[in-house]
């Protein structure tokens, strides 16, 4: 089991989204709920609020993608095998709609082969707090076995 799962599963999803954010600084913007993290999948929660919002109010272009790397690289880290690398080599969005209220990411890589050095592609799709799809992903993510 990866540090990142182990630790997870040990203090929680608070505590946990808080060390992330201690980790690495910039994702504390968002003020993300890691709130669940295992191999293949990730779902990561992020209040509305003023700080993350537009000139049209609604959340920032940038916010939905910072959301979206948290959860797929969250989700890589937790589904490489020990002692893998792994980092974002690219990322193309599609802004489907405006988020006006809470968001959450899932992000999902059913079917990728974690065991091979190479690019895999991770999906992530974030919804409103009403279940529209207003955002979706597709990162790159460049694994080096150990």
């Amino acid at each position: 089991m990866s540090q990142s799962l182990s630790m997870f599963n040990s203090v929680g999803a608070d505590a946990f989204s808080k060390m992330a954010c201690q980790f690495a600084p910039y994702f504390s913007t968002i003020n993300p709920l890691i709130s669940e993290l295992r191999p293949n999948a990730a779902t990561v929660h992020v209040p509305f609020r003023k700080e993350i919002t537009n000139h049209l109010g609604t959340v920032h272009a940038i916010a939905l993608c910072n959301a979206a790397e948290l959860a797929g690289g969250m989700m890589t880290d937790v589904s490489i095998p020990d002692g893998a690398r792994w980092i974002p080599k690219g990322m193309t969005v599609e802004y489907l709609a405006k988020a006006k209220t809470d968001v959450t990411a899932v992000a999902s890589a059913e079917g990728v082969d974690w065991h091979s050095d190479g690019d895999k592609i991770v999906t992530v799709d974030i919804h409103d707090s009403e279940g529209k799809k207003v955002f979706t992903a597709r990162i790159t993510m460049n694994v080096k076995l150990g």
